[in-house]
């Protein structure tokens, strides 16, 4: 897999971040419109914020994505605005979300992932469907 290096004024970076997160009780409420819904709204926070998605994979309960991003960008930042953004608009979009006061539980998992293992966690995020 060929890396993204990133360069600002002052810094070149190899930042990725494989995040995990659930909505709340781990409802299994990322399905049909809902999950593709989603996935759109987490590309456009993805080229307002000038990451770079390297995977994303939405299971009906929680949400594998795999990011390379700028050292300016924090895990903390990352996940409220994708969060925030997304629990908003979705809630306001499907009926069915309406009722509840967050999407989103306010845990996370976050792990860094350098050259030699990002191919492993791409692959990783990209099977999540086929598994069992």
């Amino acid at each position: 897999m060929e890396q993204e290096y990133r360069r600002t004024k002052t810094t070149v970076s190899l930042i990725n971040y494989h995040f995990v997160f659930c909505p709340r009780y781990r409802r299994k409420v990322l399905v049909s419109q809902v999950e593709a819904r989603f996935k759109e709204l987490v590309q456009e926070l993805c080229q307002e914020n000038d990451w770079c998605m390297v995977a994303m994979e939405v299971m009906p309960d929680h949400v594998h994505l795999f990011l390379n991003v700028l050292p300016t960008d924090s895990p903390a930042d990352i996940m409220a605005k994708l969060k925030g953004v997304t629990s908003r608009l979705l809630r306001q979009e499907f009926k069915h979300l309406k009722h509840l006061p967050s999407l989103w539980t306010r845990s996370y998992f976050v792990s860094t992932a350098g050259n030699v293992s990002s191919e492993t966690i791409k692959r990783y995020v990209e099977e999540q469907k086929t598994r069992g």
